[in-house]
């Protein structure tokens, strides 16, 4: 009699050897069905590129995003000028990446123009606080005017293009644009110390400079650098450098790259320097004491 044949008729005679067979039958079928419906509900293995959306309109993208099975969402809107309004300037995933059908691909659109906002009146308030008020508006400081008055750091005037904002003014301007504040300063106190700006995005390095009373300088951005990822760039070094006694007002210009490698040699380099200077601001301070003991 074949091996085979006499192995499932013992099986058979006997109730438990059947029931553990047939038990084992169902959990390698019922294992191999998981398996298929995973693949097909998570298109296992099934990649497709993403095509280039830049330049097309939302439209167009969603158009050439279901011939690919990919789904188009705005994400966010930038205001371009030397770009038509409506059309992709970025997206996530980047183009030639390989996702699974059905992903997300998130746009950035350009809008048509720039969104207009009301210039809050912030005469009379503190730096800081004028500062934060007109960040939170969207707007920023152009430039910092010091005036001599009793009250350093406190806003004297509040000037957009040359015109006076009041407490009655309804001026608008568009997100971004700067506000020149005459700003108080006492002859006694007179002077701040450079922060550590390098590290920081642009936006946060400005705002860290107006916040004790200087003024932005010349900024140099490194070749690749535009408005689409400028959010991405790093101060690689200052000039002052940070923790300089200087007078209020004063300009510190930066320098902007994409390579985080050149930002922690910046870092480095800037700690080193300020280091040096605060070592011999004490020496000097030492000395002057012992200039004037009797």
């Amino acid at each position: 009699m074949n091996p085979l044949r006499k192995l499932i008729e013992r099986i058979n005679g006997n109730v438990i050897a059947r029931n553990v067979v047939l038990a084992v039958c169902a959990v390698v079928i019922f294992l191999f069905l998981v398996s298929v419906l995973l693949n097909l509900f998570t298109r296992h293995n099934k990649y497709k590129q993403v095509p280039d959306f830049s330049g097309m309109n939302i439209e167009e993208a969603r158009q050439a995003g279901r011939k690919a099975s990919l789904r188009i969402e705005i994400n966010d809107s930038l205001y371009v000028p030397m770009y038509e309004g409506g059309v992709i300037l970025d997206q996530n995933p980047a183009p030639g990446a390989e996702v699974k059908s059905g992903r997300r691909i998130f746009v950035t659109v350009n809008s048509f123009r720039q969104k207009m906002v009301r210039i809050p009146y912030v005469t009379d308030f503190s730096l800081r606080q004028a500062k934060n008020n007109l960040e939170v508006a969207g707007l920023e400081i152009d430039r910092l005017i010091y005036r001599e008055d009793i009250a350093t750091n406190y806003v004297l005037e509040e000037h957009y293009r040359g015109e006076l904002i009041t407490s009655g003014s309804d001026v608008r301007a568009e997100v971004g644009t700067g506000v020149t504040l005459v700003v108080g300063m006492s002859p006694e106190d007179s002077t701040t110390v450079i922060p550590k700006v390098v590290g920081f995005p642009l936006k946060e390095a400005k705002s860290r400079l107006w916040e004790v009373g200087l003024n932005v300088g010349r900024i140099t951005a490194e070749e690749g650098i535009n408005a689409l990822n400028e959010n991405e760039a790093r101060v690689y070094m200052q000039e002052p450098e940070q923790s300089h006694l200087v007078t209020l007002g004063t300009p510190v210009a930066l320098k902007l790259t994409l390579d985080t490698k050149k930002v922690e040699q910046g870092s480095a380099a800037s700690d080193r320097a300020a280091e040096a200077i605060v070592e011999a601001r004490k020496e000097q301070e030492e000395a002057e004491k012992e200039k004037d003991k009797p």
